[in-house]
């Protein structure tokens, strides 16, 4: 009898357990509508331990702000401890912005720490004096610009946002099209709204928010492509011609998520993509497959500026162009250039690569620079046909001595393109034999891109027409910025995965106190700029007289 009444809980007790871990959920979206189009979440534990107020205040900006005669006693006290709001800072901090009937609105969500602080803080803040109101339990400071409710715990500012987009695209096609009258926001409505919002209604619930929030990090984003492209000026209402093309299935269960974590030496910033089933279904057959690494190899020179390179399956763009109802233009558009979308398709086997290198100035003190396009050839007589339509099209600016001449070559396996001649030959003529430190992050991905800000910055850092603050600026980004790297991660729980990350000169010191630092030096420079400004410029120069004085007779 014992162990029939041990059994059951027991039974029950992992039947909770595996519910309440199968349903993703998350607290930081409870109070964020479920159509939202953008949510930011700022992990405000997180980044005051990484940048203290102590460390921002000494920031040249933030002095200049401080000092400011336009800055009111209230806005100084805030400054001089962000928590006289009456804000808990060191919490999580919502921003969001959402569409309800006809309105965009935007809102921004915490927790409240002391009530009165942040009454008068809501109350103050604004040019004209705010309303104060009680309704259903909620409080309420009501100005032109701004409403703030809160009770004990939470607070939510609420302001408008006003756009005129639509009228000015669809004003460029339609002479006849009326503006719609300017809608009136109840911003204590909305407030009232996000306060009620059941959790089945909410981000709280969502399971792609909810991966997100799992993530750690410092800053999170969301962006719902599909209530964007709703939009006034993106939808499809206003997009006018290009209103044929299919776009709900591509927007259709569109999301991108984001996070971004400030590390010693380096931001790293992971990307989601995720599409509805559609896209989704075309993605998973036709994603690439791993980069072709000899292509990158074969560049003739280690002075890597920038470099895009990624594999995809050229039978994807076909089922893409379906997807968008276009298949018929574009085979019109690929038959007035001499061949099909088929021979397009046949053409390449999925490779393609730009690089730029070896930047350098001219004699009058232009950039200059080796550009070298790449792509794999699958059928040679299908790519032999677009080459015979680029040679129309471009006449004698391929290969040719008049204009700025673009040369190009191939073998049976690649094509080249560039705007110079011998890196083109050498590029298909030779093996790949050059390595590079990017590629051991970018290889094996079906997608990678690198820039070297240093070797960028380095060839022009000295230019005679740069004065000593405009070098000083110079300078200060020198030593800021390393290079930057960007791939491909596959495919995750129905997502794309991207990464990206900015490395910095400085590899032990957190890169938000670096950026702090950085924008401080600059701020600095800034104000020395001005106040040598207004001292070459605060007097107006004397006006002379012109007149000749008529002699005396």
């Amino acid at each position: 009898m014992q162990l029939r009444i041990k059994y059951p809980f027991l039974l029950a007790a992992v039947a909770i357990i595996l519910f309440a871990s199968c349903s993703k959920t998350n607290k930081e979206g409870r109070y964020i509508p479920e159509q939202a189009i953008f949510a930011l979440h700022l992990n405000g534990e997180s980044l005051s331990s990484k940048l203290p107020w102590d460390e921002i205040k000494k920031n040249q900006l933030f002095k200049e702000a401080y000092e400011d005669s336009n800055t009111t006693a209230l806005m100084k006290s805030v400054m001089d401890d962000p928590e006289n709001t009456g804000i808990d800072v060191k919490t999580d901090i919502i921003l969001f912005v959402a569409r309800d009937s006809s309105v965009n609105y935007m809102a921004i969500e915490g927790t409240i720490k002391d009530e009165a602080k942040f009454k008068k803080f809501t109350t103050e803040a604004g040019k004209d004096k705010a309303v104060i109101s009680e309704k259903n339990g909620l409080n309420f400071s009501d100005s032109k610009d701004m409403t703030a409710a809160w009770n004990k715990e939470k607070f939510v500012l609420v302001g408008d946002i006003k756009s005129n987009n639509s009228d000015r695209y669809r004003g460029l096609y339609d002479s006849a099209y009326t503006p719609a009258p300017e809608v009136k926001v109840d911003r204590i409505t909305l407030a009232e709204k996000i306060f009620n919002l059941k959790e089945d209604k909410s981000l709280g619930k969502d399971e792609k928010f909810s991966e997100l929030m799992s993530e750690k990090g410092d800053v999170h984003f969301w962006m719902n492509m599909e209530e964007l492209s709703k939009v006034d000026g993106l939808s499809t209402a206003a997009m006018g011609p290009l209103s044929m093309l299919n776009t709900k299935k591509i927007y259709e269960g569109s999301r991108v998520t984001g996070t971004l974590t400030f590390e010693n030496g380096k931001l790293n910033m992971d990307f989601r993509s995720y599409m509805g089933k559609e896209m989704s279904d075309l993605v998973k057959k036709y994603s690439g497959d791993k980069i072709d690494a000899d292509m990158v190899k074969r560049i003739p020179s280690k002075n890597i500026a920038g470099l895009f390179v990624f594999n995809f399956k050229p039978e994807g763009l076909r089922e893409y162009i379906k997807l968008l109802g276009v298949e018929g233009f574009a085979n019109m558009g690929t038959g007035m250039l001499g061949f099909t979308l088929d021979d397009f398709i046949k053409a390449n086997k999925g490779d393609i690569m730009l690089a730029v290198s070896d930047i350098a100035q001219d004699s009058s003190g232009r950039p200059n620079a080796s550009f070298l396009f790449s792509a794999s050839i699958g059928d040679k007589p299908s790519f032999n046909k677009l080459i015979e339509a680029a040679n129309k099209f471009g006449k004698d600016k391929f290969n040719g001595s008049e204009g700025p001449a673009v040369f190009y070559n191939l073998n049976d396996n690649l094509f080249a393109l560039g705007n110079k001649k011998q890196d083109v030959d050498a590029y298909i003529g030779k093996a790949g034999a050059n390595s590079f430190d990017f590629m051991d992050k970018i290889a094996g991905t079906s997608g990678g891109a690198y820039i070297n800000f240093q070797y960028i910055m380095k060839t022009f850092a000295k230019e005679a027409s740069r004065d000593s603050l405009d070098q000083a600026m110079f300078d200060a980004s020198l030593k800021m910025w390393d290079n930057m790297v960007a791939y491909s991660g596959g495919n995750e729980s129905g997502a794309s995965v991207q990464h990206l990350e900015i490395n910095l000169v400085d590899k032990s010191t957190n890169s938000l106190k670096q950026l702090n630092n950085y924008f401080s030096e600059l701020g600095a420079i800034k104000k020395k700029k001005d106040d040598r400004w207004k001292t070459d410029y605060s007097e107006e120069p004397a006006l002379v007289d012109t007149t000749t004085a008529v002699p005396a007779k």
